[in-house]
């Protein structure tokens, strides 16, 4: 398939936008089809592989978050679709989404609808943002829709920057204590290496092992680099595989701390996701489809799919969510009572708040218990380095 760009007459104004066809000839006849007669067509230009996507801008879920109020705000106001997705598209900050709000507005043109074109851009818009869109569409609430979109991005937002806060000290003291033993190995070891090999004695043993890590530093420095991105080589190769996800994401709910801030994150996703999705009158069945998808785990993901199917048989979506292990019994007790009440989206909402604070305090305790951790396990690193390059000065003292 190659994309094609055009130029035509429809309803006495000049229009433009872009087609997929195997050919020029294709891109003609599924043109007509849509009752345009197209007055210029030529391929498009493949855009310089590599290069020419890596200097694209990526866009944010504050870009989407942007977009996604304003539009809400022109569709209320009574705007054209066509006008809105045109004024939001030349005046975007970001280029790239403001070049895919222009070929949205294209397919809008010749025929299309707003949710469908947006499915043809799964990067920007997710299958979340075009079903709640067609959602709207056929309810005549679209504007109601998108502002709750705009909300469901924000918090969902907020919650991957706290989880993503949570990691950033631990990794600063990594690198710092990863900094600080290579130099002390590189630069510092060797001077007193020079003076110990002049003494002639046997060296103690955590002098002996301090002084043979640093010659590994300093000769055997690329089997260490080596090592380490073979490592996450080979944890990434493993993780893009069906069955190396499955048992990274199980074990990754096991680990103590940190697998209980997974197992907090994706139930306040969850319930975020299948509550606006529900709201928003999109199927129980197709909602839990999309919580599914875009769940990031895997064993949540069958644990969603599971239920999926027991509801298909006629179960309530309590029941097969209390047979999975991912989802507390607190959770599964609030969806009971929600669903029984006829309110299962406002109770979704809630278990969800509920869970942002939980997550708060999980990250906060995370903090608290890896700070203290990470400054004995540094001090007792370099304590030990420097307690082993004076054993022998100690020993020599002793000998006279």
């Amino acid at each position: 398939m190659a994309t094609f760009t055009y130029k035509a007459k429809v309803k006495g104004k000049t229009v433009s936008g872009e087609i997929d066809a195997e050919d020029e000839k294709g891109a003609l006849t599924l043109l007509k089809s849509k009752n345009i007669k197209a007055a210029t067509i030529k391929k498009k230009p493949e855009g310089g592989g590599f290069w020419a996507n890596a200097n694209k801008k990526p866009v944010t879920g504050k870009d989407i978050v942007i977009f996604t109020r304003q539009f809400s705000t022109m569709v209320d106001a009574g705007l054209p679709l066509v006008q809105c997705l045109d004024i939001l598209g030349k005046g975007s900050d970001n280029p790239t989404l403001g070049e895919v709000i222009i070929k949205i507005k294209g397919n809008i043109e010749v025929g299309g609808n707003l949710s469908d074109s947006m499915r043809k851009h799964p990067a920007v818009f997710d299958a979340l943002f075009a079903n709640m869109v067609e959602a709207g569409e056929a309810g005549g609430i679209l504007d109601v829709i998108l502002r709750r979109l705009a909300d469901y991005i924000e918090k969902a937002e907020q919650l991957k920057k706290k989880v993503k806060g949570a990691m950033v000290y631990p990794a600063a003291i990594v690198t710092v204590a990863f900094t600080v033993v290579a130099f002390l190995m590189v630069f510092v070891i060797p001077t007193f290496a020079q003076m110990f090999e002049g003494g002639g004695a046997e060296l103690p043993g955590p002098t002996a092992i301090v002084m043979n890590l640093s010659n590994f530093f300093r000769n055997q420095w690329h089997i260490l680099f080596g090592g380490i991105f073979g490592f996450f080589f080979l944890v990434k190769k493993t993780y893009a595989t069906e069955r190396g996800r499955i048992e990274i994401d199980r074990f990754s709910l096991k680990v103590p701390v940190v697998g209980n801030l997974i197992r907090k994150v994706s139930v306040a996703k969850f319930t975020r996701t299948l509550g606006t999705l529900i709201s928003s009158g999109v199927p129980l069945i197709e909602g839990l489809d999309i919580c599914a998808r875009t769940s990031g785990n895997k064993i949540v993901e069958f644990a969603i799919l599971n239920t999926i199917e027991a509801i298909k048989e006629g179960e309530t979506i309590a029941a097969p969510l209390s047979r999975e292990t991912v989802f507390p019994p607190m959770v599964i007790q609030m969806i009971d009572v929600g669903e029984s009440a006829g309110s299962l989206d406002t109770m979704l909402q809630k278990i969800a708040d509920f869970y942002d604070e939980e997550v708060d305090t999980a990250v906060e305790a995370m903090t608290a218990l890896l700070e203290p951790m990470l400054m004995v396990f540094l001090g007792l690193l370099v304590g030990f380095i420097v307690v082993a390059m004076y054993l022998p000065i100690f020993k020599m003292g002793e000998t006279v």
